[in-house]
């Protein structure tokens, strides 16, 4: 059997780069459920038949028996099949004292996103926590980002999950890793690589030459959004108390649900996108929770980074990041609700047109090209230069109702991972008729985050009542 592995992208391997002992980047989900078919007769989770079932849908995501590896002297990571590979240390079981209730998850879920992800192993986990109000039980999914994206993590969840309540499967068959590189057979691999890149240099200087117009048209967009990013970078965001010098190492995780209905009855009244909406929604919460913690709005510079997928549909399934980011100034010192989306919509249209997607692509290939180490960089710049005050990210879910060996799917909230100066950040996933929202914060500079929750509630109602 030949010696297999594959190499990270630049922005892949950033996220492994970026990471030390407060910053933890991986993503989250905790997923409720009902017992369904999974309950035993003595009112437990048949956890045993969860893993099992688990493990057989490996094949179809073949990254979770992987690890990763080095090239020598480049140092660059690859990804090898982990010839020690056991689901039971990657599926694990828990349970709150019964009956447990939200409050009890929660502090859990902020204790186990507390936790970095062992390196030396494939980069995940998934806690199965039973003893819920109602015998219901929870997944809650810890996986490294330089695995998964948004839209890559909504692909995951498809491989585990179903669209019908078929609690049959076929057990997991027996694997056999695939032979591992030596170093030897890494460098050269590498120097292979990097003596083909004239090549397909010379490829796309002759597609350019056969399509001139385009080329020029491109060129002059990756231009214009070098210019734009340029432009933004020139300053640092504001201070507030959600940006500390350097965040710690412990999180709680907090959430809540809005109806997905009522979201696009707002969009299609004042305008805009269902993006856009959320985005009015957190700038309405966050001018309820940052005035009673000192910080004046009028004319505060406030930025969120919006990550924007540039998956292409033959891409969907494949795992790896395909995301490029927008920074985006939120109009904190706007008071109304109907204006305030207003003006959001009127930032996020000019930033479409300001090509920062297509100047962020065109750095991600250089760096894959180069070697150059630029996707890291860039994110230690942001932190160091505080370039967003946090991140705010929104995937579209499945319309369907979904099901885990036939217990059905009742609420996914997600999670992203904090930068240094970054205490907080919120993902939203649509699922069904719901948006839901997963909000992450530094254990200390957040201590209050129920009370932006309950902001977020109150803004989003502002909003509803807009006529």
């Amino acid at each position: 059997m030949s010696v297999h592995y594959e190499r990270l992208s630049a922005l892949d391997a950033s996220f492994l780069e970026i990471e030390d002992p407060s910053t933890h980047m991986h993503v989250a989900a905790t997923l409720l459920f009902e017992p369904g078919p999974l309950a035993t007769p003595e009112g437990g989770l048949d956890v045993e038949r969860l893993r099992a079932y688990i493990e057989s849908r490996l094949v179809h995501i073949p990254r979770y028996r992987q690890r990763l590896a080095y090239v020598p002297l480049e140092h660059h990571p690859v990804w090898i099949d982990d010839d020690r590979f056991n689901v039971f240390y990657h599926v694990r079981h828990t349970s709150l004292p019964r009956p447990g209730g939200e409050r009890q998850l929660k502090r859990l879920c902020g204790r186990i996103l507390s936790q970095k992800l062992d390196a030396t192993k494939p980069l995940w986990e998934i806690w199965v926590v039973e003893g819920l109000e109602g015998g219901r039980f929870a997944l809650v999914a810890k996986t490294h980002h330089c695995m998964i994206d948004g839209v890559s993590g909504v692909d995951l969840l498809t491989a585990i999950l179903s669209p019908t309540a078929d609690d049959a499967f076929v057990p997991c068959t027996a694997w056999t890793p695939r032979p591992a590189p030596s170093g030897r057979e890494l460098v050269a691999s590498e120097i292979r690589r990097r003596a083909a890149m004239p090549l397909d240099v010379a490829r796309a200087a002759a597609r350019a030459i056969g399509d001139p117009a385009h080329a020029l048209s491109s060129a002059l967009e990756t231009a214009t959004g070098f210019v734009n990013v340029l432009g933004e970078s020139a300053s640092a965001a504001d201070a507030t108390p959600l940006n500390p010098d350097r965040i710690g190492p412990h999180r709680r995780f907090d959430w809540l649900r809005l109806d997905l209905n009522e979201v696009k009855g707002v969009k299609r009244r004042i305008g805009g996108t269902v993006n856009d909406v959320v985005l009015a929604t957190v700038v309405g919460a966050l001018r309820r929770y940052l005035p009673a913690r000192g910080v004046a709005l009028d004319a505060i510079d406030f930025r969120a980074l919006v990550p924007v997928s540039v998956r292409a549909s033959v891409e969907r399934g494949r795992l790896g990041n395909k995301v490029s980011q927008m920074i985006t100034r939120l109009p904190l010192d706007e008071p109304d609700p109907y204006r305030c989306l207003q003006r959001v919509t009127a930032i996020t249209e000019r930033l479409k047109r300001s090509h920062q997607v297509e100047a962020s692509e065109w750095l991600e290939d250089l760096d894959d090209w180069a070697g150059l180490g630029l996707m890291s960089q860039v994110m230690r710049l942001s932190a160091q230069r505080r370039l967003f005050n946090l991140v705010v990210t929104n995937v579209p879910g499945p319309p369907v109702p979904l099901y885990l060996l036939g217990a059905p799917l009742l609420a996914p909230y997600p999670g992203v991972p904090l930068f240094t100066n970054q205490a907080l950040g919120i993902a939203l996933f649509s699922y069904c008729d719901g948006l839901y929202w997963g909000l992450s914060a530094d254990w200390d500079a957040v201590p209050d985050l129920h009370e932006l929750v309950l902001a977020v509630e109150d803004s989003f109602a502002d909003l509803v009542a807009v006529q």
